[in-house]
């Protein structure tokens, strides 16, 4: 059986050829560096070599775009709502209570 499956994976187009668990773990990776892996997942979701890597880099380069939206519209409704002026005291009480504790230098 091992032996029909490994013929079967030889014959095809290294187009289609699956990418194994740990590849796609290594794609996550890869994306997740800031800037590089960002160009790698442009040229990426772009190119034709292996269309499995292609469909992948797009489907997270989706969810990227999807986050990005979603934590600018976070964003502008907590800007909206005036909970930056809250946030912004709330920083200051927990620092001055920090430096009652530790004592200011």
């Amino acid at each position: 059986m091992k032996k029909r499956i490994q013929e079967e994976y030889d014959r095809l187009d290294p187009r289609y050829k699956p990418i194994s668990a740990w590849g796609y773990l290594g794609y996550q990776i890869l994306f997740a560096i800031p800037v590089i892996g960002w160009l790698f997942l442009i040229i990426f979701a772009c190119s034709g070599k292996n269309f499995n890597r292609r469909s992948f880099a797009r489907s997270y380069f989706c969810f990227l775009l999807i986050a990005v939206i979603l934590c600018g519209l976070i964003v502008l409704i907590l800007w909206a709502a005036g909970a930056f002026n809250y946030i912004v005291d709330l920083w200051e009480t927990i620092k001055e209570a920090v430096m009652s504790i530790f004592g200011a230098q």
